[in-house]
């Protein structure tokens, strides 16, 4: 699912604590924010594996929460919502689509990598791919609650967020032609060869069609 969806729901799960404890309300939703984009930032190494932990990130919120409940400081709240808002994106990424290039083609079996068994979760395609339109329906549901119920400060991220969903979703379909130009006709010659060996092998012309979701380069 793409980024503000992650964003808004890392948010949305934020608000009960901004009700119970409306002391921790904003640590609470900045941690959620973050929490729910902090995985995405693995987008060009290692994409949904190197900072993708469905169970880790789950088994430390549990945690986290007991520290919570028993020591309820803005820092104790903060930190179970940033983990439990990291575990909900690295397994809500199971039901979208797979790490190919063109997800909408359904070619991957690679949704997230599961550390914990040392292997990949297929992707269920619930959502078909990041930027679907149910993916930008999703953003619009999440966001409706949170406009209500979220304080002043948080309400331009809300907009903020449902905006980048709009206009992510009206251009997906050009991204993959997008970035594979810049990889193979713009950037070459232009950025040092090192800056360009890390982008991942599914932005070249000869791995586009690749069906495993695998990469070249470790």
């Amino acid at each position: 699912m793409m980024l503000p969806t992650h964003a808004l729901f890392g948010m949305l799960l934020a608000l009960p604590v901004a009700a119970l404890a409306p002391e921790h309300s904003a640590a609470a939703l900045a941690a959620g924010l973050v929490g729910g984009v902090l995985p995405d930032l693995d987008l060009y190494a290692g994409h949904r594996k190197t900072l993708h932990f469905p169970v880790g990130y789950s088994l430390l919120a549990g945690a986290a929460a007991v520290g919570a409940l028993l020591h309820p400081t803005a820092l104790t709240v903060g930190a179970t919502l940033l983990l439990t808002a990291a575990a909900s994106h690295s397994l809500v990424d199971v039901f979208g689509g797979g790490l190919e290039l063109r997800p909408w083609e359904g070619t991957s079996d690679r949704a997230v990598y599961d550390h914990y068994r040392g292997r990949w979760i297929a992707p269920r395609r619930w959502v078909r791919y990041d930027g679907a339109s149910e993916d930008l329906l999703l953003s619009v549901g999440l966001a409706g609650p949170l406009w209500v119920l979220v304080d002043p400060p948080f309400r331009p991220v809300v907009v903020a967020a449902l905006g980048i969903a709009v206009v992510y979703t009206a251009s997906r379909r050009t991204l993959p032609r997008i970035a594979q130009t810049l990889a193979m006709s713009v950037l070459p010659g232009r950025v040092p060869p090192s800056l360009l060996a890390k982008l991942p092998d599914r932005y070249s012309a000869e791995d586009a069609g690749r069906d495993d979701g695998t990469e070249r380069r470790a």
